[in-house]
């Protein structure tokens, strides 16, 4: 939804050129491939048979909802279940004032031959209030709604172009002779491929297409497909009023090129807010002319396209690569299987706001018949997962906001009731240890997580001295009502920069917005009171009724994050997977031989 005042931020901001992120979803309840989520099946006998693809979309003719500009569209995929739900599989960008988009941002999707896929598509205008919030945030009740087509995956997948145009329709079909435009589909198999390269680009003496100010200029960058056309695979942010920008690093995986002597279609336009971008220039490269231009650090004129072949109009603006540098981006299975240990930690919550243990309504209330209490069954469900994970199944077992054996409340103590030691042995070790601590513990309060967040913060950075291959999980399950939301984020912002990730889980009913809050899924990072911006994002909440209820399943809810969050530590400390270090150390001994 456009309008005089728009908020043009979010539209002005790179998409598509960040670092590769092979294992984390598009969105909440994603249906695409996750290999941590792959290793865990595969490990307890399930194979999977899929291959991965990945849609992009473009649309022609869109409503126009908006009364001063156009419709800013975005797509969001469904997959429908047997039973009529609607599993979301991801979101596109939004594209400001434009009604024929074409969208940069892909939705990965699982093709499995055997089976019936039914895909829907929705496209929504998105309220400008929203349009520099992460697209994942965004409640789709404050959108207005431009359309929706279905098809079944291998409709697509069986085209020659692998293409499809659907004809986009109301909601459920309806709609009448309205004309809502179409939506095409593209589908390409994912290439399974480490290789990335980290590209700067500048350039400079750019035609200047504004009246009373310079031009407004950003790249965007299309590969070449068989069929002749092109796919947009990213964009560069936009520099205000710059003849002679130069923009932030893009890191382009093989998956987005394809290869390093594929054709890639480069066009500089100037931004312009309305929709109507206007191009500077264009050219064509591959990646091995790109890094051949690093390399003699000379430059690449762009031209202005002509309907009569050869009869281009060169300019005098020009591309330069700044920067040029290969990577090898490795996956979290990578890592795992190369020796890489998750250790997990375990804290319960025994604040009085869980209710009475020796009444039935308590989340802690332990039925002498063995139906599991909330806390139980949270430990059972999460633990057959996270055990997996852990190699030694040894969880140090804490819990906070209980008054102990010597009538102090405590923050931070061991559930088994050893004062120096505090693991137990797998899930059951848990369950046993939280048993004896109701036992002996009297609920209390207040709800503090910032001391078991140090604990954990303490034990995983004293690994860094003696061992790098160990990566920690701490598991907390509360019922959501937290006191010392400042000092849990300032604990949270200190953790940031250690091999340390937190899962929340919520049980019970309560209102969980502060758990929301930290898990920083609005795209914010988290902030301390001294205003230390955190280093990455380390938590993730998972309300177990959602899980209960069907939304989610355990092993997606508690895998969906975590692989992405281990591996922006990893790359961000420039740590290799150990099969990788050896060999590299193996190779150079014999280069000395």
């Amino acid at each position: 939804m456009g309008g005089c005042f728009s908020d043009v931020r979010g539209g002005k901001d790179a998409v598509g050129g960040d670092l590769p992120r092979p294992t984390e979803p598009n969105a909440k309840n994603d249906g695409a491939h996750n290999d941590a989520i792959e290793l865990f099946y595969r490990a307890h006998g399930a194979y999977p048979l899929f291959t991965q693809l990945e849609l992009s979309f473009s649309a022609s003719k869109l409503l126009n909802l908006d009364v001063t500009s156009k419709s800013d569209p975005m797509v969001i995929v469904y997959l429908k279940k047997n039973d009529g739900k609607l599993e979301e599989l991801g979101r596109t960008e939004v594209i400001l004032n434009n009604l024929n988009p074409v969208w940069i941002q892909k939705v990965s999707v699982a093709y499995q031959f055997e089976m019936v896929q039914n895909l829907i598509f929705r496209v929504y205008d998105v309220d400008t209030q929203y349009h520099n919030v992460p697209v994942k945030t965004l409640n789709l009740k404050d959108q207005e709604f431009l359309g929706e087509g279905s098809c079944v995956l291998s409709e697509i997948v069986t085209k020659q172009n692998r293409s499809l145009t659907l004809t986009l329709k109301g909601k459920n079909g309806h709609g009448g002779l309205r004309n809502f435009g179409t939506l095409t589909v593209h589908a390409e198999e994912t290439i399974a491929s480490r290789s990335a390269v980290e590209i700067k680009f500048r350039c400079a003496h750019l035609d200047n297409k504004d009246l009373f100010s310079k031009s407004d200029p950003f790249l965007r960058i299309s590969r070449t497909v068989e069929t002749g056309g092109s796919i947009p695979i990213c964009k560069t942010e936009v520099v205000d009023n710059n003849l002679n920008p130069t923009w932030k690093p893009l890191c382009l995986s093989m998956q987005q090129f394809g290869s390093k002597d594929n054709p890639l279609v480069i066009e500089c336009f100037d931004f312009n807010s309305d929709g109507n971008h206007i191009l500077i220039g264009k050219l064509q490269k591959s990646v091995a002319d790109l890094e051949k231009l690093f390399k003699e650090k000379s430059g690449v004129n762009f031209f202005i396209p002509s309907s009569r072949a050869g009869h281009e109009k060169v300019l005098k603006g020009q591309l330069f690569v700044d920067q040029f540098c290969e990577k090898e981006q490795f996956s979290f299975v990578d890592y795992i299987s190369s020796g890489f240990e998750l250790n997990f930690m375990v804290a319960v919550d025994f604040t009085g706001s869980n209710g009475d243990p020796r009444k039935p309504e308590s989340l802690h209330y332990i039925d002498p018949y063995g139906r599991l209490n909330s806390y139980q069954q949270a430990i059972t469900e999460v633990g057959q997962v996270i055990q997996f994970y852990d190699a030694d199944k040894s969880f140090p077992a804490l819990g906070f906001g209980g008054r102990t054996a010597n009538g102090t409340v405590s923050h931070c103590f061991n559930l088994n009731g050893n004062a120096s030691e505090s693991e137990v042995v797998g899930v059951e070790g848990i369950m046993a240890a939280y048993a004896n601590a109701l036992r002996n513990v009297a609920l209390s309060g207040p709800t503090l997580f910032g001391q078991v967040v140090n604990r954990a913060a303490e034990i995983a950075a004293r690994s860094l001295s003696s061992n790098n291959n160990k990566y920690y999980v701490l598991l907390i399950i509360t019922d959501g009502i937290l006191t010392d939301l400042q000092e849990t984020k300032d604990a949270l912002v200190r953790a940031s920069n250690l091999p340390l990730s937190i899962l929340i889980v919520g049980v019970g009913n309560a209102d969980f917005k502060q758990m929301e809050i930290l898990d920083a899924d609005n795209g914010q990072r988290l902030e301390s009171s001294t205003g230390r911006i955190a280093t990455r994002d380390i938590v993730q909440f998972v309300p177990m009724r959602d899980v209960q209820s069907g939304q989610i399943s355990v092993v997606q809810g508690l895998l969906e994050e975590l692989p992405g969050q281990f591996l922006s530590y990893m790359r961000s400390m420039d740590i290799k997977p150990l099969t990788f270090n050896a060999a590299a150390q193996a190779s150079r001994a014999l280069e000395i031989l």
